[in-house]
């Protein structure tokens, strides 16, 4: 049966270095651990600001909010690019595959992402969050559904939805039709009804959920960082929340709060058919006749070049 494990801890904000190097140790961990996936939170590389307004409010923006950006934007990765390969290099020495959320940085425009990697330290995929929620609509572009993989990472078939798009019904059902078995949620949201969520998905989809949330404080962040949490270091901003759930909703870690920490289970991809012996939403539990859905994965470009020869 494979280990597997969820990885409660936040970035140091805008320091790609030392959030190397904290991840890195992590990762490390998780394999000590015997864990043969890892699953990190949402914009573990790149940051999550929270707190952060970006000097905006409804029909102006401040020059310092532009600062903050700018600051942001560069903390950000290109996908693929140098980041990738030394994150690529970590799977492939600790010989784990690893999910892991990142602030993906194309153009001038940032993106909510998770990346797919195997033990040999191969991208499979990168997914980039479909809707930001709430005010992360001003720093975080939409994906398209040209970023919605299930991979085989040889642990099993892995799929990421990142943070509230786990409430988004049809794209939990895209996952579930490409077979989703490891079904990741990195993710920010430590409020307690988050749990329930994950429960749900999986007896929903009847598949493993692991879910991965940061652990954050005011002292991950630099001391000229505004925020609306005060300076006191020690103050929570994600307090964390990460568990891992079986296809038939059973908590088989967490919810754990208040501490970072690699937080592990053995897990028999066989209780998978089990599950579906009377619930297979996709399979003998649809109709077809009565629903559908279709899934546009083209990827969406604002401007296509045709040129003469074409």
């Amino acid at each position: 049966m494979p280990r597997v494990a969820v990885v409660q801890a936040g970035s140091v904000a805008f320091d790609l270095d030392a959030t190397f190097t904290r991840f890195e140790s992590l990762a490390r961990e998780a394999a000590d651990a015997g864990a043969e996936l890892a699953v990190f939170p949402e914009a573990f590389f790149g940051g999550y600001p929270k707190g952060a307004d970006f000097g905006t409010r409804v029909g102006f923006r401040k020059p310092e909010g532009r600062e903050l950006y700018r600051r942001y934007h560069d903390a950000a990765i290109e996908v693929p690019g140098p980041w990738v390969a030394r994150i690529g290099e970590v799977a492939a020495a600790c010989k784990l595959a690893i999910t892991v959320g990142v602030i993906e940085r194309e153009g001038g425009s940032c993106y909510c992402t998770a990346l797919l990697f195997d033990a040999t330290g191969k991208l499979l995929g990168k997914h980039r969050k479909l809707v930001p929620t709430a005010m992360e609509r001003l720093i975080w572009a939409q994906g398209d559904g040209s970023t919605l993989p299930v991979v085989d990472n040889g642990v099993g078939r892995t799929g990421a939805a990142i943070c509230w798009e786990n409430y988004m019904p049809l794209l939990r059902t895209a996952m579930y039709q490409k077979g989703v078995e490891l079904y990741c949620a990195p993710t920010v949201d430590d409020r307690e009804v988050w749990i329930s969520t994950m429960r749900h998905i999986a007896l929903e989809g009847r598949c493993f959920v692991l879910s991965s949330c940061q652990f954050a404080t005011r002292g991950d962040f630099p001391d000229d960082y505004a925020s609306s949490y005060g300076d006191d270091p020690s103050t929570v901003l994600i307090r964390g929340g990460s568990c891992i759930v079986s296809p038939l909703g059973e908590l088989l870690v967490g919810p754990q709060y208040e501490r970072s920490g690699v937080f592990t289970a053995d897990i028999d991809l066989g209780a998978i058919a089990e599950a579906k012996l009377d619930l297979d939403v996709v399979g003998h539990y649809g109709r077809p006749d009565v629903f559908s859905l279709r899934v546009n994965e083209a990827e969406q470009r604002n401007v296509h070049f045709e040129s003469e020869a074409e």
